[in-house]
């Protein structure tokens, strides 16, 4: 009788694929590489703004016929925070879609960078969504006039679309 010994020790598998995951970080949101206009119009939603009113800027509400009262002196975005409150309410989610695949990560049964990107576009999506159904503080008459919808964080479209996922090293 012979007998076959079959080694099936896979440490070295999966300490590779471990090590490919190690320091790696995932990033989503606006990057300024991309478009520094929109990392601002994003900031100034995130944390909101008072602009002091400046007699061009008077003088352009006028014209458009929203004339300011005189005592006026600023004009306050108010925070209408997404990605710090998209994170929150969305990180529990992530953290379990991450524990489901991990140990197919260590298995090799998904490629390190595959899973990354994986989780990297799905939040980016979660924070898209959270844009998308962001409704208060609601805009200004004004605004809703102006852009023709109520949704604060949607106008052209070109900021929602703008948040992506990048993973570092």
């Amino acid at each position: 009788m012979s007998v076959v010994i079959k080694d099936t020790n896979n440490i070295d598998k999966i300490v590779k694929n471990l090590r490919q995951l190690g320091g790696k970080q995932i990033k989503v949101g606006l990057f300024g590489k991309d478009d520094s206009e929109l990392v601002m119009i994003g900031a100034v939603h995130e944390y909101g703004v008072e602009i002091p009113v400046t007699d061009k800027m008077r003088a352009w509400f006028a014209a458009n016929g929203y004339p300011l009262k005189k005592e006026t002196k600023v004009i306050k975005i108010p925070e209408r925070s997404w990605l710090r409150s998209g994170y929150d309410e969305n990180i529990d989610k992530i953290a379990r879609k991450i524990e489901e695949m991990v140990p197919d990560v260590i298995e090799g049964n998904v490629n390190p960078k595959l899973f990354m990107d994986a989780i990297g576009m799905e939040f980016a999506g979660l924070i898209q969504k959270k844009m998308r159904d962001l409704k208060n503080p609601p805009n200004s008459q004004m605004t809703v006039e102006m852009k023709g919808s109520d949704n604060p964080l949607i106008d052209t479209g070109r900021l929602v679309g703008a948040i992506r996922h990048e993973v570092e090293t």
